[in-house]
């Protein structure tokens, strides 16, 4: 397939792309809703069985015809250091018998990496993110040959070099604002650099389309980010509100509040942006760099605590400017922010003489 046929950001009608969420806000639904609208949704394949991956995107398909996106976690390395993962577990312990569960194996996997590449190969989504890391440049030059277009998620200018020297399409700038998990190459030396920043860097250094990811969560954040050089604005914590999204009803619950975010390794032993509660308060200093292995570790209590709707012990995943979030449809909102940005657009003009 030529390189001008591949799904480029600046082809996009509105210049949205809907954050891939892994761990249950990300559905079908919210994918093909934002689509719909004009916009790019994504699935997120972390922590999901190929099955159920292939489900999804089957659904989504069925849902609409619009070009949409598959999002992918390069896998990253057995932790080195085991005992500190045996601490954190007996650390962990009272924690899992105030919500009646039991600590999960603190396992290794790779998170079904070559099943989910194949899977993308035969599926043929119009984006393949990746996340974590930087895919070889043979996975990416095999997925471009298919008619599948490649962004790479980089928190620095160094990691958007690597990424563009093995031939990505696009990069998702993620700026130190973003909720969730830090997409950084080497979890031990993540990317601290602000979104806006961040896009003057990579666009004075690269020419490559840039997608901008980090606490962008009204029209004005996203005419800012165009204006700095982004072809499209990627939104997640601006969407866990919308009908569509499977965001949990303490986290709903948690994202009306004004409690400050922070960085913790609590929940999966990688770093990610959550609003601050009482599970990383207690445990942040003794989290291990333990990736997936932390993760497998705290998931039945988190699920357990999830079923009882205490929003101290669960991951409550959000940007910096999380109190922006509305509570809307999802076409409805990606419409309304478009247009929100075209004013403050035209107003800067008017600024700028």
């Amino acid at each position: 397939m030529p390189e001008d046929a591949l799904f480029s950001p600046e082809a996009l009608e509105i210049p949205i792309v809907q954050a891939p969420m892994a761990g249950g806000p990300s559905t079908p639904a919210l994918a093909a809703a934002v689509t719909e609208a004009g916009g790019l949704g994504f699935l997120a394949a972390g922590y999901r069985t190929p099955a159920a991956v292939r489900g999804e995107l089957e659904e989504l398909r069925s849902l609409t015809s619009r070009p949409f996106g598959l999002n992918l976690f390069v896998p990253s390395s057995p932790a080195e250091d085991r005992s500190s993962i045996e601490r954190f577990a007996r650390e962990l312990e009272p924690d899992a018998r105030r919500y009646g569960a039991e600590l999960g194996d603190a396992r290794y996997d790779d998170d079904g990496w070559e099943d989910k590449l194949a899977l993308a190969s035969e599926l043929r989504p119009d984006v393949i993110s990746f996340a974590f890391g930087c895919p070889s440049r043979e996975v990416i030059a095999d997925l471009r040959e298919g008619g599948i277009a490649v962004w790479v998620t980089v928190t620095t200018p160094g990691e958007a070099a690597v990424a563009r020297d093995v031939g990505a399409d696009a990069l998702i700038a993620q700026g130190f604002e973003a909720g969730g998990h830090r997409a950084s190459f080497d979890d031990r030396h993540p990317g601290d650099v602000g979104l806006l920043a961040l896009l003057q860097l990579l666009s004075a250094e690269l020419d490559l389309p840039l997608i901008a990811s980090g606490g962008v969560m009204t029209g004005r954040g996203i005419a800012a980010v165009l204006a700095a050089g982004a072809a499209a604005a990627q939104l997640g914590t601006a969407l866990l509100l919308t009908a569509e999204a499977a965001t949990s009803p303490a986290h709903r619950g948690a994202l009306g509040g004004d409690v400050h975010t922070a960085l913790t390794r609590t929940f999966s032993g990688r770093s990610a942006r959550g609003i601050a509660n009482r599970f990383m308060r207690e445990h942040e200093h003794s989290a291990p760099h333990a990736y997936p292995e932390v993760h497998y570790l705290t998931s039945p209590m988190r699920a357990a605590a999830r079923e009882a709707g205490d929003p101290d012990g669960i991951n409550l995943w959000a940007g910096q400017a999380y109190p922006l979030a509305r509570e809307k449809d999802a076409a409805e909102l990606v419409r309304e922010l478009a247009e929100e940005s075209r004013q403050a657009l035209a107003e800067a003009e008017r600024r700028a003489g």
